[in-house]
């Protein structure tokens, strides 16, 4: 960015999602599960890539206009823009769900036409010098100097962002959604007619069953029977069962709020605390309150009850409304507290 420009790099990112969203249309539901996360994994790293390019370019325009010595206000600033950004993320997050309803490729197009609609503000708006460094030798001229690591304070605030972030996205991004999505483990593999016979997020379809010894047997007769399956193949079991939509604003839901209370942190938590601009001591001190929600969680579903055993359904085996009311009650807990630890790493 310091050396082409702002413009360039804005335009890169939001080229490179749309590389990212094209690659998900060759998706296919025959991969084996290793193919499928391995292509997953190669289209969010050029997703993230382009998040971060295009993300660059809102925080580097924002310090540009900054007064050096106005650090409060550029703290102030940054968090507010991050947290917007955040909060629509959340709304695109609801709508790519709400989409699937009608088709994959229908939510894949629509989130293609909104990124490809800023491509034209981005190439005749900016200014190609827009945030390239005016002072000699004040940029990297080689690989080895972008990737230097003499700088010690650095090193531990990215190794601290490294692990920030991965407190959420280890069980946010992926085992949450499955878990949300997964059904009862009790009576999957049950006879059924229509769905509403099985529990809540299992499906009722044909399968078929093999007679009299199997396929080497000549004897071998193969009839079909309808029976609850889990519609997510390797999803496990033992969840709560929501559809597409409700899983989709759930998790909506915690990206708005959590974009929220970013921007609102510098006036309602640092600033009465007298923590703004925040300092190595504030960092520590939220990041050791970050790891409270996500520890209480653990507790609770390994010794609980209510994650256990039977107590108000009988055919599902657990307690459907007292999961719901912990998961809400953690994640919102997270989210706020997530909320505060980025808004201080992002200053």
């Amino acid at each position: 960015g310091a050396k082409w420009g702002i413009k360039l790099t804005l335009i890169i990112g939001l080229l490179l999602q749309l590389v990212s969203y094209s690659l998900l249309f060759a998706w296919d539901d025959s991969w084996d599960k290793r193919t499928a996360i391995l292509y997953v994994t190669m289209t969010q790293m050029f997703a993230g890539i382009a998040k971060d390019l295009t993300k660059l370019g809102g925080k580097t325009v924002t310090k540009l206009v900054t007064p050096e010595e106005q650090n409060t206000r550029l703290f102030k600033l940054v968090s507010l823009i991050t947290g917007w950004k955040n909060s629509l993320k959340g709304v695109g997050y609801f709508a790519g769900s709400a989409l699937l309803n009608v088709s994959y490729e229908a939510a894949l197009s629509s989130m293609m036409v909104i990124v490809a609609l800023a491509l034209p503000w981005a190439i005749l708006g900016l200014d190609k010098n827009l945030g390239t460094a005016k002072k000699q030798g004040s940029t990297a001229t080689s690989w080895r100097q972008v990737f230097a690591f003499d700088n010690k304070n650095l090193n531990f605030l990215s190794a601290a962002r490294l692990f920030l972030f991965a407190s959420r996205d280890f069980w946010f991004e992926v085992p949450l959604p499955f878990y949300l999505r997964s059904p009862g483990c009790q009576g999957l593999g049950n006879p059924c007619n229509i769905d509403a016979d099985c529990v809540r997020g299992a499906v009722c379809q044909a399968i078929d069953v093999i007679a009299g010894g199997g396929l080497g047997n000549d004897n071998a007769q193969s009839t079909v029977q309808t029976v609850c399956q889990n519609l997510q193949v390797g999803g496990g079991c033992g969840g709560l069962g929501l559809n597409r939509t409700l899983v989709g604003a759930f998790l909506g839901g915690y990206i708005i709020l959590y974009g929220q209370v970013q921007s609102w942190t510098p006036q309602l938590v640092t600033g009465p605390l007298n923590q703004t601009p925040p300092n190595k001591l504030t960092e520590i001190l939220w990041g050791v309150v970050n790891c409270l929600p996500t520890l209480v969680m653990s507790v609770v579903m390994a010794f609980s009850p209510v994650f256990r055993t039977s107590t108000v359904d009988g055919s599902d085996g657990h307690d459907l409304t007292s999961m719901t009311a912990w998961f809400i009650t953690i994640i919102v807990t997270f989210a706020i507290i997530f909320a505060i630890n980025s808004s201080i790493h992002s200053s």
